[in-house]
């Protein structure tokens, strides 16, 4: 059994991203059809099952997890995942994907727990628009859950923006401001092409990082950073501030060839891209085989062999990828 994952393309699999639900509190429009049905949970993973999962990659190499949804923290008793996840030898980075509903009751113990760094998504600072795009109105309570987690101490908070044109797009300048003035960092990212939606064209919504950046530019001056997360954002340095601002570019500039991922639906199956529908069932190998780490362990280097080089996405066809977004798991 080896003791790094390396797919047939020399990349080295260090980073997964498990989904503890598919559920959410809200409905943003790029990410959830009008109608949704998810999943029963019986078919979820346990807690027990997603931390022996962790432990699986962790002897595999791995030494970050990230934990998405849906909305993680509205799932009962997560903080027990967080509070084993984090004591795991091996695992350098415990990070969490949030829209921050959750943070100002959560935040503090998500930090004691072992939580590095937290993403929490934030498309417009506008309540109006906010409600049109989550179909809710927790705009309010999403800033406080920001100000809870810069008040408990993580070590980078990052918001990231979905940036759709004619719906956002006029709101960068401002979104860059509010990070600055809040100390932390932001990425835009390039909506992708995960599930049949209704709400609105995605290729008519397309903003690409380009035109971002340009537009940002007129307002800020930004220096390419030299540091890196080992993920698809390539940072830029807003001059005179502690500010990063990152772009992630799928359609725009690829960032397949240095992909080091894979992950885990809330029912189980590895997603060895996301852009493809490549997976592997582990939750049927889990509960086949409880307590033995080891033909899990196989599977999980077996798939590497099925890692594709890159994702196919493209807005003039039907989306390929049927699963919406909180399946996927962020």
């Amino acid at each position: 059994m080896p003791s790094q994952l390396i797919d047939k393309f020399n990349r080295k699999i260090t980073y997964v991203r498990l989904s503890v639900t598919d559920r959410c509190d809200f409905r943003c429009v790029y990410c959830m059809g009008d109608k949704m049905t998810f999943l029963p949970r019986v078919q979820l993973l346990t807690l027990e099952e997603l931390e022996w999962l962790g432990c699986a990659f962790i002897e595999l190499g791995v030494t970050k997890i990230r934990i998405t949804g849906g909305e993680p923290l509205i799932r009962t008793n997560i903080l027990r995942l967080f509070q084993g996840l984090g004591k795991l030898k091996g695992l350098k980075e415990l990070v969490l994907t949030t829209n921050a509903s959750q943070l100002v009751k959560m935040a503090q113990p998500l930090k004691e727990a072992g939580v590095k760094r937290i993403n929490i998504s934030l498309d417009t600072l506008k309540a109006a628009r906010f409600q049109k795009m989550t179909r809710t109105d927790k705009l309010e309570k999403v800033l406080r859950g920001i100000d809870a987690a810069i008040q408990a101490g993580f070590k980078r908070i990052k918001i990231n923006a979905v940036v759709l044109k004619n719906r956002n797009h006029d709101e960068v300048i401002d979104l860059v401001r509010f990070a600055v003035d809040k100390g932390i960092d932001i990425s835009f990212i390039e909506e992708m092409p995960l599930g049949e939606i209704g709400e609105h064209d995605r290729a008519e919504a397309f903003y690409a990082s380009t035109q971002i950046r340009q537009d940002i530019e007129t307002s800020f001056t930004l220096l390419p950073s030299l540091e890196t997360t080992a993920g698809p954002s390539r940072y830029y340095k807003v001059i005179g501030t502690e500010t990063r601002v990152g772009f992630i570019s799928p359609h725009s500039h690829n960032f397949c060839d240095s992909c080091n991922r894979v992950r885990v639906t809330t029912d189980g199956l590895m997603l060895l891209c996301l852009g493809q529908e490549h997976s592997v069932d582990l939750r049927r190998i889990i509960r086949a085989n409880p307590g033995n780490l080891i033909p899990l362990k196989q599977a999980i280097v077996n798939a590497m062999a099925f890692k594709p080089k890159s994702h196919e996405f493209d807005f003039d066809e039907q989306p390929k990828i049927l699963r919406y977004m909180n399946v996927t798991g962020g």
